[in-house]
């Protein structure tokens, strides 16, 4: 069955529809409210579709579709069908960060604390996430300071209490814990100072504020003084919690806001929830658009992502403009005036923040810093004492013992500099000896550096190769008292390991890191610009044997054919007249034949 034949078999149903390659990939993945006519729409005459479009139905040879009840609910499949396969052709999620939650335990004295992990099996509650991770620590560390809140990780249970298994720690004696592992505080206490700290993380802190007002104006009239006074105080520490927070208006709005930049095949999204006037969450997202580019299509690839992230979304959305699905119980609204406009505007603020700095950041506005940055990250992983703004790379090339070269590059502020590269031809080392091959480059370059040029030494020398061929450069080295003045080091090119001469265990700097980048760069030009040198000597090599193998063919002969010609390969083709004219016809007939052979 073709494809064609078995898409006209999907059913008038809210679903999500999967398209495969010739491999069994999956390279798209979508929604429809029908899947029927959403998936007809892709194959009509190629005019009547965008590029990348036609680009995407050429490489079809498969479909499939999973039918749902609502068309919010493919949605939410959508989004995490294309999680797991990672489509080639679809809006993909760019942010690929863990952000952090803030936990309260399920325990009889439940804990708080920050975590990037979620595990609801022990029926912890978790609130988030924050894409700040300060922001989440400002608040771990308000609810400390205003609450009894115990910091350790003991099970601390009535009957682990009436057993007098615990005894208190320092918390305890400086005030910061009530001591709930000896009994120091009762189960409900306690848990009335959880509850006041799991509405302020949901957004209801004006409520909080409101019953300590109440109970403090109770204990003055019952004359309690001093317990109106710690109410006092807490509302006193409230206040000045939320005065730091954003506070959007002074009624009590319950939403979540959406607001995208759009820029060629990105975009770029923020979003904020508020609760009870606050903002209570914020994030920023960036996707990379695939063939659907349509503004309210990617909305909804946002609404989808925000969804899986932060639970359940507010009745009230507000939006620049409409996403191209529907949700039962959730309503899309585009303001025009008042606070949800001002909601709106603040979260574009936001998110054309969020683009200008990504931008930025990928420009490197100031290279001269970048490089610092690179070469300081370079020192402290090899644990150099100075920064290696000059650099130094050897490597070996030789073919089965042919030719043997080396080749020296140099790197000045993490940067190229090719009028200081230099080439060696291996003079006291016959045959394929790698390790007595480097030490003898080695040896020479430096020698020669310390009578020419002895304050030009570099900070830090990079060897191509493993142990054997780092021993031998040290070896050189020694020999010339530099051990102490700069540092050496090896590469291995098969893990991207660094070696050190007298550490038995290999370095790993992190692969994404620029210290092994650079690394890796003058490793890979030190090559590259060997490799070119040997084939240039194998190449003259190879011209010089294939016409002096010619009985009667000397050196000025030689010389003659190839500027006349250019190439042996040009001389084979040459007719014979021509030959003949050059070096006499009886020459040019052995030529002619030995060449064509």
């Amino acid at each position: 069955m073709t494809v064609r034949e078995k898409i006209a078999l999907f059913p008038h149903s809210p679903g999500v529809y999967r398209y495969y390659d010739a491999a069994g990939n999956v390279i798209y993945v979508g929604k429809a409210k029908d899947l029927h006519k959403r998936v007809a729409q892709y194959f009509v005459p190629p005019e009547r579709l965008t590029t990348k479009t036609r680009i995407l139905v050429s490489k079809i040879a498969d479909a499939q579709y999973s039918v749902v009840d609502t068309e919010a609910d493919a949605l939410l499949l959508e989004n995490n069908l294309i999680k797991q396969y990672k489509p080639r052709y679809n809006i993909l999620l760019k942010d690929s960060k863990t952000y952090p939650w803030i936990c309260v335990t399920g325990d009889e004295f439940p804990r708080v604390f920050i975590t990037r992990r979620i595990d609801k099996s022990r029926g912890n509650r978790y609130f988030g996430p924050y894409s700040s991770v300060m922001h989440a620590r400002n608040l771990v560390d308000f609810f400390r300071e205003t609450y009894p809140l115990r910091s350790c990780n003991l099970n601390i249970t009535s009957e682990a209490i009436l057993k007098g298994k615990f005894r208190p720690c320092l918390d305890f004696h400086i005030g910061r814990c009530k001591a709930p592992c000896i009994g120091k505080i009762s189960q409900k206490e306690y848990a009335d100072n959880i509850d006041e700290i799991v509405r302020i993380l949901t957004g209801r802190g004006g409520e909080v504020i409101r019953h300590y007002k109440t109970l403090m104006a109770e204990a003055a009239e019952r004359l309690e003084f001093e317990d109106a006074q710690v109410y006092k105080d807490k509302i006193r520490t409230l206040e000045k919690h939320y005065a730091k927070s954003i506070i959007t208006s002074a009624t009590d709005t319950s939403a979540d806001v959406f607001s995208l930049v759009l820029d060629a095949n990105e975009a770029f999204g923020n979003f904020l929830r508020i609760r009870g006037g606050a903002i209570v969450q914020s994030l920023n997202l960036g996707f990379r658009c695939g063939i659907e580019e349509e503004p309210a299509s990617i909305l909804s690839a946002f609404v989808a992502e925000i969804e899986s992230k932060f639970g359940d979304l507010s009745k009230e959305v507000i939006v620049p403009f409409l996403p191209d699905v529907e949700i039962d119980g959730v309503e899309f609204r585009i303001p025009v005036r008042g606070d949800k406009l001002a909601l709106l505007e603040l979260s574009a603020k936001n998110a054309k923040e969020f683009h200008f700095h990504s931008i930025k950041q990928r420009e490197h506005t100031d290279p001269d810093q970048f490089r610092l940055s690179v070469m300081e990250e370079l020192r402290k992983a090899l644990e150099m004492k100075e920064l290696p703004r000059h650099m130094e790379c050897f490597d070996n090339s030789n073919i089965q013992g042919t030719n043997p070269v080396a080749s020296c590059v140099v790197f000045r502020d993490a940067e190229p500099s090719k009028k200081d590269y230099r080439r060696f031809k291996i003079k006291t080392v016959i045959g394929a000896n790698d390790f007595a091959s480097m030490k003898e480059v080695v040896n020479r370059r430096y020698a020669r550096m310390l009578e020419e040029a002895p304050d030009d030494l570099p900070q830090l020398v990079v060897i191509d190769g493993g142990k054997g061929q780092l021993d031998a450069a040290y070896q050189a080295l020694a020999e010339l008292g530099l051990t102490e003045k700069l540092t050496v080091v090896g590469l291995a090119k098969r893990l991207e390991e660094v070696i050190r001469v007298g550490d038995p265990y290999p370095l790993f700097i992190d692969r994404n890191s620029q210290a092994l980048k650079v690394l890796q760069r003058i490793r890979d030009e030190a090559h590259r610009f060997g490799i070119t040198f040997h084939r240039n000597l194998r190449s003259k090599a190879a011209i010089q044997s294939a016409l002096r193998e010619i009985k009667g063919v000397g050196e000025k002969t030689e010389q003659r054919l190839l500027l006349h010609y250019g190439s042996v390969a040009k001389i084979a083709q040459a007719p014979l007249e021509d030959l003949s004219a050059l070096v006499g016809a009886e020459l040019a007939v052995k030529i002619h034949d030995y060449l064509n052979e």
